[in-house]
């Protein structure tokens, strides 16, 4: 059996010994979830990057209207398959998993998003997504109008732009850190 790697290459805080919001948050997505994802525990480590990180997180991922929630989490795990970011690919595609009640959706999207079972709606989210992830010189104006043309109002477009952008920010600091997911992620929604 292999060893069991650290969460992070750096220090991850007690939760007994975090600040009394912190600790609050943490112990409600424990017992939501039945454990806590590494992710907040990773990121306790700077209280107060954690509280704008989930700020931002919760504002975008938590919205009313326009895109479903399983939506968002297509774009999360398609734009941080195009990062290689293995903690957000894992994370939110159980979460994907869950929203969309479909245990196969998520590992479409992850491995080849073009050949999911997705609405040609959702192919053009995406495809909007993984080009501002990768190529974000490249976006103009036909990307947004092809956004328009299935469909998406402006308020939608700048939703897809922020989650793809914070999701950026997130790849690259968990691959930074070397976060692991939890082995609780794999099986969830299957």
């Amino acid at each position: 059996m292999p060893e069991t790697a650290p969460i992070s290459r750096f220090p991850v805080p007690e939760v007994s010994a975090l600040p009394d919001d912190l600790r609050a948050r943490i112990e409600a997505v424990q017992e939501k979830a039945g454990f806590v994802p590494n992710v907040f525990l990773a990121l306790a480590h700077r209280p107060d990057e954690f509280r704008a990180f989930f700020a931002y997180h919760d504002a975008l991922m938590e919205r009313a209207g326009g895109l479903t929630k399983a939506e968002r989490e297509m774009i999360v795990v398609a734009t941080s398959a195009a990062n290689d970011c293995l903690y957000c690919v894992v994370a939110h595609g159980a979460i994907l998993r869950v929203r969309a009640k479909d245990p196969t959706l998520a590992d479409q999207i992850a491995v080849n998003f073009p050949k999911a079972d997705i609405t040609s709606r959702q192919r053009a989210m995406l495809a909007f997504a993984v080009k501002l992830a990768t190529k974000p010189g490249d976006v103009g104006e036909a990307d947004h109008a092809t956004l328009a043309e299935h469909g998406f109002t402006p308020d939608e477009a700048w939703d897809i732009a922020a989650i793809t952008a914070l999701f950026g920010l997130s790849n690259r600091l968990a691959s930074a850190v070397d976060l692991r997911p939890n082995p609780e992620f794999y099986a969830l929604g299957r």
